[in-house]
């Protein structure tokens, strides 16, 4: 599948998630000789896939001397007032401006970019295996061929959920942007059960991961819901069904504590954004 665009696209900011979807975006043909990238230290992962394909780097966005056609914002909440003014001057009237950076809303890039067309979305860490979920929302000046590009673009990386609510982002975020950490989390918790059970570090620790991993692949492979999966493991009175008990308790249970984690990354996502 070729990806081809309307004119040059700048990346702004090429850290670990920029770098997964230009690197998603090569595997599905993207002509290197169209992309410039404007980071002053990528990870060394992206240096080597720039200097792999030739790609135009430069250090800061005032360095920038072409009118892209797609601007991908993925810098750091910290520096992007200093950034946005100067992305601000190299955008035409027909630049979309597609933003995974995390606590900015539509309204905070519709301030630097006048009548611009801004997609916001939010993809999660799986994307570096091509394994990722976007859920992106576009502002009222994004044209349906404009939001054809930016899932050309996000798609590169996994799969994408269109949404017409921003508001909704927040909720999102705490669940697939920062699901992935609370998944690494059980394992770690696992493997450290199965050492208070007897089992030597290093083999709690193997175990632990390859049953989250293994259980992860059947959850996408199977029609079943995650509920009923459950269930097909679980016999009455045997060693899952103990498990369960302890772990669907009333009152102190994960249900429990997942909502409440739930909810703190949400609002923690609306006191970044205010």
């Amino acid at each position: 599948m070729s990806v081809a665009f309307n004119g040059p696209l700048l990346f702004a900011g090429a850290g670990k998630m920029g770098g997964a979807i230009l690197k998603g975006l090569l595997a599905r043909g993207l002509d290197p000789s169209t992309v410039v990238v404007q980071d002053p230290a990528p990870p060394q992962a992206v240096m080597d896939l720039l200097a792999e394909h030739a790609i135009k780097t430069v250090p800061d966005a005032a360095a920038v001397d072409v009118t892209p056609a797609v601007i991908l914002v993925a810098v750091k909440p910290q520096i992007m007032d200093d950034v946005l003014p100067v992305l601000a001057r190299l955008a035409g009237p027909q630049t979309l401006i597609v933003s995974i950076a995390a606590g900015r809303r539509i309204a905070n890039f519709e301030q630097y970019f006048a009548d611009a067309a801004v997609v916001r979305a939010m993809p999660n860490t799986p994307a570096a295996i091509l394994r990722g979920t976007t859920v992106a929302v576009p502002n009222a000046k994004v044209s349906d061929a404009q939001r054809a590009v930016a899932d050309a673009m996000l798609s590169a990386v996994g799969d994408v959920i269109w949404l017409d609510d921003e508001d909704l982002l927040d909720a999102v975020t705490a669940v697939s942007g920062s699901g992935p950490a609370y998944v690494f989390y059980l394992a770690e918790c696992l493997a450290r059960a199965g050492e208070a059970a007897g089992l030597d570090a290093a083999l709690a620790q193997q175990l632990a991961r390859a049953t989250v991993s293994g259980a992860g692949a059947l959850l996408d492979a199977s029609d079943l819901s995650a509920a009923d999966l459950r269930r097909n493991v679980t016999s009455p009175g045997g060693t899952t069904a103990a498990a369960l008990e302890v772990l669907s308790a009333p009152g102190d249970g994960l249900q429990k504590l997942m909502t409440e984690a739930v909810a703190a990354a949400t609002q923690r996502g609306r006191d970044l954004a205010k």
